[in-house]
């Protein structure tokens, strides 16, 4: 290839959306381990406005990369890397440093081992839209929280693209969704997308709502990114027995009160979770995207995309994460 350069996104401090820099760099070769992937679209997600700024799991070494999801073509391999990948069509999974690693860009240096195929009929904005969702939710409601039929569970931020996933990953259990939504606004399309309840926290009282759907049964799982202070009233939902499963802080709140007298009164269990638990362990691993991509194969999972940006828009498409508008994946495109 006669390209020399490529442009890929850094940032060289902590901050705002402004923060992001689209550069130019001589066109990257991949070391032992890896395969530059020639990227046709890039998935956001929210870890990576928390890294931007400084309040994710792992901290950015400037200048840092960024980005968790792209799909694309493999256009070269480095050593101990099988060349008969070169020329097919993957997308990543979320499995490596973020920094080291990051994929916006023209062209994204990953590792092999991070790559993964994905249904021919999906377009690579699609294909770029799976795993981060999908694998959060299959980890928390399928391989550790075993919903099954007629079980109920409780998803909250229900308009993210992960909210989507678990909506229909309830589905495809057999489980009755109850999803929760600030305000009205996003109502009809989320029952649109499959939900079986929802409610709307601004106007409506949780606990009584969620007592309601479930003749005071309560649900088996609640799976929330927000944490804080709503936790208490989660995990007043919960069935005896239940499982609280938190996978984010997007209250950014400092402390999250462990709900004590819910925990003694029904046994229920508050487990923090990430994908990281589903994507570092091979074996589960394997069995997660076989799920994933049959359920994608047969239309029963299907990613919502909410808005399509392009590369030089990063900032843009940042910004509108933030605002919470979207419902579904944002997708950059360079």
């Amino acid at each position: 290839m006669s390209q020399t350069s490529v442009k890929i996104v850094r940032f060289h401090e902590t901050g705002g959306a402004e923060v992001l820099k689209l550069e130019k760099e001589p066109l990257p070769e991949p070391l032992k381990g890896e395969v530059r992937l020639r990227v046709h679209a890039i998935g956001l997600n929210r870890a990576e406005v928390m890294f931007r700024t400084g309040k994710y799991l792992v901290q950015p070494h400037f200048p840092s990369k960024i980005g968790y999801e792209a799909s694309g073509i493999v256009e070269a391999v480095g050593p101990d890397v099988d060349k008969k990948i070169i020329g097919k069509k993957f997308s990543t999974v979320p499995c490596f440093d973020l920094g080291k690693y990051g994929v916006y860009g023209e062209v994204a240096i990953v590792p092999a081992f991070a790559l993964a195929a994905y249904p021919e009929k999906l377009s690579y904005e699609e294909g770029t839209s799976i795993w981060m969702q999908y694998l959060t939710a299959y980890g928390a409601l399928v391989h550790y929280g075993k919903l099954s039929k007629n079980d109920y569970v409780l998803i909250t931020a229900a308009s993210s693209s992960v909210g989507i996933a678990a909506i229909q990953t309830a589905r495809a259990q057999g489980a009755i969704s109850i999803v929760t939504t600030r305000t009205s606004k996003k109502k009809k399309e989320l029952l649109a997308l499959g939900a079986d309840h929802v409610i709307v926290t601004n106007e409506e009282n949780l606990v009584d709502r969620v007592n309601e759907i479930t003749q005071h049964a309560g649900v088996k799982i609640v799976f929330d990114p927000i944490a804080g202070k709503g936790i208490e009233l989660l995990a007043e939902t919960l069935a005896p027995g239940g499982t609280l499963f938190v996978y984010g802080n997007l209250s950014l709140e400092p402390i999250t009160p462990f709900p004590l007298f819910a925990a003694l009164n029904k046994g229920i269990s508050v487990r923090g979770y990430t994908l990281f638990e589903i994507s570092s362990q091979p074996e589960i691993r394997r069995e997660a995207e076989k799920y994933i991509y049959n359920h994608l194969q047969n239309g029963s999972f299907h990613p919502q995309i909410a808005q399509t940006f392009s590369l030089s828009d990063i900032v843009d498409a940042h910004r509108y994460m933030e605002s919470n508008e979207q419902i579904g994946k944002i997708v950059v495109t360079p």
